[in-house]
């Protein structure tokens, strides 16, 4: 199931849940917006190349719409649709006040020239400028995107409406971006993983981790539970997989990734067959990569007792049906990986002030929402009588569709 029927699936659920009218459960799913944009630019070698870019903007009844830019060949309608509805819910759990947006166009960074790459973001806002806005839609960096991706945006958007860094967030910190935005992901994805561990009379310390993909969201998560006393048992990304039964070292990994290193080639880790690692014996298994990759194949071989979503979307509806009769504790996305956007709205915040927090404030408050966001999801499911992923989304849709109620909005 691709991911716009499956979140539109978790949506209608989460709907009759509610009791919603039909023609708000309607409305709620149409997108406010859909832009495609061609973007022509001259490569190096003088030859013209032409891509494909996508802006969705989906809600904005709790404010302006949010949602990363990523690039990647396999961006299209369908997903980038599937993503800013996700971030419409998203923002809603974590109680931050935007609606959700996304983004994307569809090429292979890899394979393009660091100015190429800034010729076609410049090229990709002069056609959105006008669509997005500090108070209408402020985009972020996904995958294939960084903070210098954004630099490019609000330089270029600057040149139209004049000095505006809160039109971007997760820009470097020399142009008005926060600290502890690199981490926070990651930083959000830990406390998600404490709050649930501690509803199971659990913790960090003690428990052993399997965690998929060692990007930014994975490195982060990897390092803040190895600081927290967490055993990382195994551990991969695309360059391949490795375990170690007794825990691996993670600053050194750390040091051997930034210094070029391959995973495969780490000293203290034995290799291991990389579709092997989902289904490794584990107390938490963090999913950091792609979407779908728990399915109905290999979700019966789940040795997890708790997944923590830190991807958007890698569970299909049909594996968590298996993993709900299994007794697998599943945290949904929604929630689990809200810590990037909630940073971003403390980014958003600061620029609007001109006024910048310290690291230690951005970390508190993050705490803070982390753990709101998550009691108020145990009371939906109490009240709902539901599984963690149907109160997150209950949770969600419950404060969109009331905000849009509010507003005036007649069924």
């Amino acid at each position: 199931m691709n991911a716009l029927a499956a979140t539109n699936r978790n949506f209608r659920q989460a709907a009759r849940l509610l009791g919603l009218e039909s023609k708000l459960e309607k409305s709620l799913l149409i997108p406010f917006r859909e832009i495609k944009v061609e973007c022509t630019i001259p490569k190096d070698d003088g030859t013209l190349a032409s891509f494909v870019g996508f802006r969705v903007q989906h809600d904005n009844s709790r404010g302006p719409m949010k949602g990363g830019i990523r690039y990647h060949p396999e961006v299209d309608p369908d997903e980038v649709n599937a993503l800013a509805q996700l971030m419409t819910w998203k923002t809603a759990v974590a109680a931050v006040p935007y609606g959700g947006a996304k983004g994307g166009i569809g090429c292979s960074p890899g394979e393009l020239s660091r100015s190429e790459l800034e010729r076609l973001t410049r090229v990709f806002t002069q056609k959105i400028h006008d669509l997005i806005g500090i108070h209408t839609d402020v985009p972020a960096p996904d995958m294939g995107t960084n903070s210098q991706t954004m630099a490019w945006i609000l330089d270029e958007y600057s040149k139209f409406h004049g000095h505006s860094p809160a039109v971007v967030t997760g820009k470097p910190i020399d142009l008005g971006g926060s600290l502890g935005r690199d981490a926070a992901t990651g930083r959000g994805v830990m406390y998600a993983t404490e709050a649930l561990l501690a509803e199971h009379g659990k913790s960090i310390s003690g428990s052993n981790f399997v965690i998929q993909g060692f990007g930014n969201v994975g490195s982060w998560a990897a390092q803040l539970i190895h600081e927290k006393g967490g055993k990382v048992i195994a551990l991969g990304d695309v360059t391949g997989s490795i375990r170690n039964k007794d825990g691996l070292d993670i600053p050194a990994l750390m040091k051997h990734r930034n210094e070029g290193g391959a995973l495969k080639d780490f000293h203290d880790a034995e290799v291991m067959d990389s579709a092997e690692l989902l289904v490794h014996e584990c107390d938490v298994l963090i999913p950091c990569a792609l979407g779908g990759v728990l399915n109905r194949e290999n979700a019966p071989d789940v040795k997890a007792k708790f997944i923590i979503e830190a991807a958007n979307h890698p569970t299909d509806p049909e594996a968590d049906e298996i993993l709900g009769k299994k007794g697998v504790v599943v945290l949904p996305d929604i929630y689990a990986n809200s810590g990037g956007v909630i940073v971003s709205y403390f980014e958003w915040v600061q620029n609007i002030q001109g006024f910048m927090w310290d690291e230690e404030k951005v970390n508190m408050e993050l705490h803070k929402y982390m753990n709101s966001a998550f009691h108020h999801i145990k009371a939906m499911c109490k009240s709902q009588d539901c599984n963690l992923r149907m109160g997150a989304f209950s949770l969600g849709v419950n404060r969109v569709a009331r905000a849009t109620l509010l507003r005036g909005w007649e069924a």
